[in-house]
């Protein structure tokens, strides 16, 4: 029998109608679906006068990310990251994509990124320099805005190296910095954004008429050849690809990280175990990716991290043709919903699912669950490309800060959920810093 003629007529439905993944309270209210419905339901969504289905099961979500990958298309919200980043590799579809991946991914092979092991370290230090005044005066830190500055730093210099440094002494700022300025992600800060593109256009431009040698991405990025052809990334591509990488390897970060240092806060046994295993590793000025990895615990920390409070939060793809999820037909052209939160927390896959536990992700445990059931960069051929990048950043960041200090959670206001395109904190965290 096929699957299309065991499948069952429709899933559970939604009692309430609503434009699912794209509203304030979302989350909550998938929250309370997935408890009453199970791993499969569907939403009516008026605006658009058609359903939304929503899967949380591993096997559903492999076949529509992984084994049948082919049959789905980017889906809904897509129009609104558009306005955002243009056609980079986080929105562009078919060909365009294919090729795009095709000359991007050597750039992001483990011997390249060990490389900004120097621009990671020293900003760092930088900032470390910052918090120790900081902490001498007795000051709280607002570790959001900080991660996100750190971050956003750490991702600006990969990609425009020492050209970010004339950038600033030319405008007298850096232009850049509207991104941690203006945490709102509406239209009107999609304008000041995309208004950039004439600064990396400009770039191009004296690039090209003052060749010299450069380690950064946009170099990387202007020397890539198309397999087929051997030509070059158009301007508007090229420009693409940059504001892509400084959205995706700025925010999600800096989100990782804030909930990261949240958590290891609220969790003494799981802090100490970390500091122990960084006090014991040599200290290096400049470790590079290997060196990194070997911190195994603090690999699990940022891992659990991941799973609790995935940055991308949900995924969204559209059916080209029609399919089975969970049993269930779905029509050609159907927006599918793939809420990464519900995934990490998913009962079935993670015994106390809402503990915060790195031991969970020790190799022995492995195997307790489906590949799967943790996803953090997504998966398949459209996986995160700066996923080790973003992990050796993270883990050298640890790596440096908590060596020196023990952050300390010092709440004003109740800890929020703000789950729009990214899962952050809706409010600030204000840390202590105490010299260790």
């Amino acid at each position: 029998m096929t699957a299309a003629a065991s499948a069952k007529s429709s899933p559970p439905e939604a009692e309430q109608q609503f434009d699912v993944g794209s509203t304030d309270d979302s989350l909550e209210r998938m929250i309370e679906l997935f408890a009453r419905h199970g791993d499969t339901y569907r939403v009516f969504v008026p605006a658009r006068e058609s359903y939304t289905y929503v899967i949380h099961h591993p096997d559903d979500i492999k076949r529509v990310l992984v084994s049948n990958h082919k049959n789905y298309t980017k889906g809904v919200g897509l129009d609104r990251v558009r306005i955002l980043l243009g056609l980079g590799l986080m929105t562009s579809e078919g060909e365009l994509w294919k090729r795009q991946r095709y000359m991007m991914q050597p750039y992001f092979h483990r011997r390249v990124i060990t490389g900004f092991g120097e621009i990671i370290a020293q900003t760092n230090d930088r900032f470390l320099a910052r918090w120790e005044e900081r902490a001498r005066r007795g000051e709280l830190v607002n570790l959001t805005d900080e991660m996100s500055e750190l971050t956003l730093e750490i991702v600006l210099r990969s990609i425009f190296g020492r050209d970010l440094d004339r950038i600033t002494q030319e405008l007298g700022a850096n232009p850049f910095d509207v991104i941690t300025r203006e945490p709102a992600r509406d239209l009107q800060f999609a304008y000041k954004f995309r208004s950039l593109t004439k600064l990396v256009a400009k770039l191009l431009a004296r690039r090209r008429a003052e060749p010299a040698e450069h380690f950064d991405y946009l170099a990387m990025l202007m020397s890539a050849r198309d397999k087929e052809n051997d030509a070059p990334m158009g301007d508007r591509e090229l420009i693409d690809e940059v504001m892509t990488l400084i959205v995706a390897g700025h925010e999600t970060t800096a989100s990782a990280l804030n909930w990261t240092w949240y958590l290891l806060s609220q969790h003494p046994l799981a802090l100490e175990r970390l500091h122990a295993e960084i006090d014991a590793a040599d200290e290096i000025a400049q470790p590079d990716l290997k060196q990194m990895e070997a911190l195994t615990y603090t690999q699990q920390v940022i891992n659990e991290a991941l799973r609790l409070y995935p940055p991308g939060w949900l995924l969204s793809r559209r059916t080209i043709e029609a399919d089975v999820l969970g049993g269930f037909p779905i029509a050609a052209g159907t927006n599918v919903l793939l809420p990464l939160y519900l995934l990490h927390r998913h009962p079935q896959f993670w015994p106390e699912p809402e503990k915060f536990s790195p031991e969970r992700f020790a190799p022995e445990h492995e195997a307790q669950r489906p590949r799967f059931a943790y996803m953090p960069f997504a998966a398949g051929p459209r996986h995160c490309i700066g996923e080790t990048f973003a992990l050796y950043e993270m883990l050298a960041h640890l790596y440096k800060v908590a060596r020196r200090y023990r952050l300390v959670y010092v709440p004003d206001r109740p800890l929020e959920l703000e789950a729009q395109i990214n899962l952050r904190t809706r409010y600030p965290l204000h840390m202590r810093l105490e010299a260790r």
